[in-house]
């Protein structure tokens, strides 16, 4: 847009929208704040979109388009991938015959306009508008279960849906109920709110219910946002929607319930956990995204470091012994794990696991579902799993001692065990083992490698902002006098499209692994604090969460606010 930015200086300055004297003053300060001229002027409102339109038009002799109030052409967009119509900021508007009308915000991009003839296959008669304008329809024109959601919503919201009586919280009409969840309006939202979470990348979709509205949020890569929720008459039909697709008592509203659902996408199956808790104010239902085509990863693409994948690659190549990862819950613990399993599983090998819930299914692996209203504990499962003659075993979390103390003993008696805890880092859970009652010396003879794990957010690679930070505030952060020295351009979050304005795009793990010799396996059986163990470890060259999180900092990949909110300093 350089280019097309410097005629359209010269234009708006020949209609007297800017001053003739500051064209470079303005173009100077459009660059320095990584926008086009176009942004940078409405953003300091110096014009109106019309204004520029207007001026634009009628030095390129070419028609001006207002993109809000146009209708969109489903037939139109269909021809123009999403992607393609991203990247050359044009909006394909109406198809008659064989020619196609985009709109385009840079008249003078005859090479994008090849692109998106050959790509549509139709000749084209380009109309204009603002690229601030474009991407803003875009976000409408291709996110249509959004739309679709929001045009229900208002609906709703102005009597056009059917009406739904309120039931009372005491009394619950079932049969009213079932049949309020089966209204047409109400399954299209339910579906809708599905599909979108679905394309959205999401993890979890929260309703949660308030006094006077409801408020429906996504759990995007860790952090929640909000969407177009439905009017608070009808939140009891949503609810009962959903427990009926779960096969969840739509009766019972006084306590929590669970279960789950299955819907057909054209690419696959999705799974979805289903939790419903009682507030004041109605029933709050999460719904848990359980998208098996993140589970199949190579252990190779998941995006650790060179060390840190070695290590992990070493443990599990290993006859026997016990590799344990930790973190949070939603740190990537169960993905990390799986795609280890999947990595040694062959028809030779014996693969059983026990875990609660089982959230994805693994071809060529024994899969057990803890059941502890049934007394199938973590640690009667893992003692029936030993007598099934297992090679391998992934238990899902160590919770006490009992299971502690049968998977160190499967570990020692000839068996590679994965498991998880949560515990802050790799150092700490040494010394968790032995505070739950294992002996140190059977710690330190079967553990082959601990690992700490987070996940931080992706910057977004077309919004990122550079800027230089202050030697001290480097200092702060952990990095070394030679990076300081070096003075490096690091980046925070900006906020475009593609991001939906977030600023991130995806997540990325922090992996620190901590891999046991014969130097760390005598401190632990000398009783040594986690304090000692971490500093031995740093000695040996172990890289820390913090560590690893800087280093992505420097390579432009995450922001130091996502390091520094997720990580302890290493002092």
């Amino acid at each position: 847009m350089a280019k097309f930015d410097k005629k359209l200086a010269a234009i708006l300055a020949k209609h007297a929208i800017i001053e003739e004297g500051r064209k470079d003053e303005l173009l100077a300060a459009a660059e320095q704040a990584n926008k086009s001229l176009t942004e940078y002027v409405l953003e300091q409102r110096m014009a109106t979109e019309e204004a520029i339109i207007g001026a634009v038009a009628e030095e390129m002799n070419l028609p001006p388009i207002d993109v809000d109030k146009i209708e969109l052409d489903r037939e139109a967009l269909a021809l123009v991938p999403e992607e393609t119509a991203r990247r050359y900021q044009v909006l394909p508007v109406a198809k008659i015959g064989r020619t196609l009308t985009i709109a385009v915000a840079n008249p003078m991009d005859v090479f994008s306009q090849d692109d998106v003839n050959i790509v549509s296959g139709c000749d084209l008669m380009p109309v204009l508008s603002t690229e601030v304008a474009i991407k803003r329809v875009l976000q409408r024109a291709y996110d249509q279960p959004q739309a679709d959601m929001q045009n229900l919503v208002e609906q709703m919201a102005e009597g056009e849906a059917v009406e739904l009586a309120q039931e009372k919280e005491e009394q619950v009409d079932v049969n009213a109920a079932a049949a309020e969840s089966e209204s047409a309006p109400v399954i299209k939202l339910v579906n809708l709110l599905v599909t979108e979470a679905v394309k959205s990348g999401a993890s979890d979709i929260h309703i949660e219910p308030y006094e006077k509205r409801v408020r429906v949020r996504y759990r995007i890569d860790g952090a929640c946002v909000e969407r177009p929720a439905p009017p608070k008459k009808m939140h009891n039909a949503v609810v009962s929607r959903i427990k009926i697709m779960s096969n969840l008592n739509i009766a019972e509203r006084r306590v929590p319930q669970d279960g789950k659902f299955r819907m057909k996408f054209p690419d696959r199956d999705i799974d979805f956990r289903v939790s419903t808790l009682p507030l004041i104010h109605g029933e709050k239902v999460v719904v848990r995204v359980l998208d098996t085509s993140g589970q199949g990863r190579d252990l190779d693409s998941l995006g650790f470091e060179e060390k840190a994948l070695k290590d992990f690659q070493t443990a599990i190549d290993s006859a026997y012994g016990m590799v344990l990862v930790t973190g949070p819950t939603g740190s990537g613990k169960t993905t990390t794990l799986y795609s280890a399993v999947r990595k040694i599983v062959k028809v030779e090998e014996n693969i059983t696991t026990v875990e609660d819930p089982v959230e994805y299914t693994m071809e060529g692996v024994n899969q057990v579902q803890v059941n502890e209203k049934a007394g199938l504990t973590f640690a009667e499962a893992l003692r029936s799993i030993l007598r099934q003659d297992p090679d391998t075993v992934l238990v899902g979390e160590i919770r006490d001692k009992e299971t502690a103390e049968i998977a160190v003993k499967a570990a020692l008696t000839g068996h590679l065990v994965f498991s998880t805890l949560h515990t802050n880092d790799a150092p700490t859970t040494i010394t968790r083992l032995v505070d739950m009652g294992v002996d140190n010396y059977l710690v330190a003879s079967c553990v082959i490698l601990v690992s700490a794990q987070r996940l931080v957010r992706r910057l977004c690679q077309e919004c990122k902002k550079p800027y230089k930070p202050k030697p001290e505030e480097m200092r702060d952060w952990g990095m070394t006098e030679e990076e300081i020295a070096s003075q490096p351009t690091i980046h925070g979050p900006g906020g475009c499209q593609r991001c939906n304005n977030i600023g991130y795009k995806g997540r990325l793990p922090l992996l620190e692994t901590l891999p046991m010799n014969e130097a760390l396996r005598e401190l632990v059986v000398k009783g040594g604090s986690a304090v000692e163990i971490k500093r031995l470890a740093l000695s040996q060259g172990m890289m820390t969460l913090r560590r690893v999180g800087l280093l992505n900092v420097l390579r432009g990949t995450t922001s130091i606010q996502e390091v520094l909110n997720i990580t302890m300093p290493d002092r």
